[in-house]
């Protein structure tokens, strides 16, 4: 089958070098991708938020599956007209994406299908927001009502803060705060069937020890050693499915990656957002560990048969991540710095480590910062240290003036502190 990939992060990277793994595969497409994709996917300038232009670009390329990596075009409905022209599509509609475009949308599913949540105000107006925040009390969690590109929370003991954060959102979700570890949980679904795959944690603070401005997330690892045997099990039935089917319900059925992000609360596990989309980080190290060829899987949820599959295969091996970052992010990122390293990289340290790419272009015969994140280094081992010492080995090879990256990715997993 042809595979068109739309997008250009290091997800969109993670999910081309999966598919350009899977025999079945027999070629590989990515608009627009970037300069790491172009070593396993041919490339083509596409605006990845245009449904016609996608969808033309599909049907001049052959493809039997088009993958759409990033939540704007989701919400933007690229998948519906893509669907409209006969083309298998992974991605939800437009409007089913809404899980993800609308946070208020959200709560309101939630509470239809009686998912565990916080508790939480929709606020239009300075007033609402200020009553919300005296109704809580500190820390204060304010969210953007709409995509942000994950940099739309504020977490803050500061009142002040918490207020000029939503006088600079039309609308926003102030919740209550839900104590206790974070978990990521994807789950692929064709609106019946819910097929979970296996947890994550990521990094969202800039800096160690998770102080800090939010970010789009710089690193992440998987498995979870601390998390409950059950946890997936448990959050299918309370979180995944309910959603799944409400949705359904609603003549609006979400097919597509269902991402919960959770709370594992003193009183339980508690949804804090969902995404209508395969996270970033956290994709890079869950794909590192499937085993079961990436495409069929996707092909089945784009075409309803999901039910049909056998169940997936994982490596026992756990993976970390760590996102290389421009000078000055998650502010305005400097961009236009050549990269140094990739090819020790490749050489030194694969199959067990190497580079996915973020925001990177070609200058030329160098490879060039694009973006805030730049690179996602992925590595796998027989444990979280053995992962660990491996990325952050293909991480000091690696120059790009200015980088910022934390050090303590998955270390307290690791050491068996969390």
């Amino acid at each position: 089958m042809k595979v068109l990939v739309i997008g250009s992060g290091a997800r969109e990277h993670a999910l081309c070098r999966a598919l350009s793994l899977d025999p079945d595969v027999t070629a590989l497409h990515c608009a627009p991708g970037n300069a790491g994709i172009a070593g396993v996917a041919e490339l083509h300038p596409v605006d990845a938020l245009d449904g016609k232009a996608v969808t033309a670009l599909a049907e001049g390329l052959g493809a039997g599956l088009v993958v759409v990596g990033p939540e704007a075009p989701l919400v933007a409905g690229v998948a519906d007209a893509v669907r409209e022209a006969g083309i298998p599509c992974f991605g939800p509609s437009g409007e089913a994406a809404r899980l993800e475009g609308s946070k208020a949308f959200a709560k309101e599913v939630m509470a239809a299908a009686g998912v565990p949540t916080a508790r939480s105000y929709v606020c239009t107006t300075a007033e609402e927001a200020e009553r919300a925040l005296d109704a809580f009390g500190a820390p204060y969690v304010v969210k953007d009502d709409g995509l942000a590109a994950g940099k739309g929370v504020v977490v803050t003991d500061d009142l002040d803060t918490a207020k000029a954060h939503a006088a600079a959102c039309e609308r926003v979700v102030v919740e209550e705060y839900l104590d206790g570890p974070e978990v990521s949980l994807f789950a692929i679904t064709d609106g019946e069937t819910v097929l979970p795959l296996r947890p994550a944690q990521d990094f969202k603070r800039a800096l160690n020890g998770d102080e800090g401005p939010n970010t789009g997330g710089m690193g992440a690892y998987s498995p979870l050693p601390w998390a409950e045997p059950k946890l997936v099990e448990e959050v299918l039935a309370t979180v995944l499915q309910p959603t799944v089917d409400e949705m359904r319900r609603r003549g609006t059925p979400f097919s597509g990656l269902l991402y919960a992000g959770l709370a594992i609360t003193s009183r339980g596990v508690r949804v804090i957002e969902f995404n209508a989309r395969f996270g970033d980080p956290e994709t890079q190290v869950v794909l590192a560990r499937l085993k079961t060829p990436l495409a069929g899987v996707l092909l089945a949820s784009a075409n309803g048969t999901l039910a049909d599959l056998e169940p997936l295969r994982w490596s026992d091996d756990a993976a970390v991540t760590v996102v290389l970052a421009s000078h000055n992010y998650p502010g305005t990122p400097r961009t236009g710095d050549p990269i140094t390293g990739l090819d020790e990289v490749e050489i030194q340290d694969a199959p067990h480590a190497y580079v996915l790419h973020a925001g990177t272009r070609r200058d030329g015969d160098r490879v060039v910062s694009a973006g805030g994140r730049v690179l996602s280094v992925t590595a796998t081992g027989e444990d979280l240290t053995q992962a660990r010492d491996r990325a952050y080995t293909a991480v000091a090879r690696i120059h790009l003036d200015g980088a910022h990256h934390r050090t303590d990715i998955a270390l307290k997993a690791a050491t068996g502190e969390q």
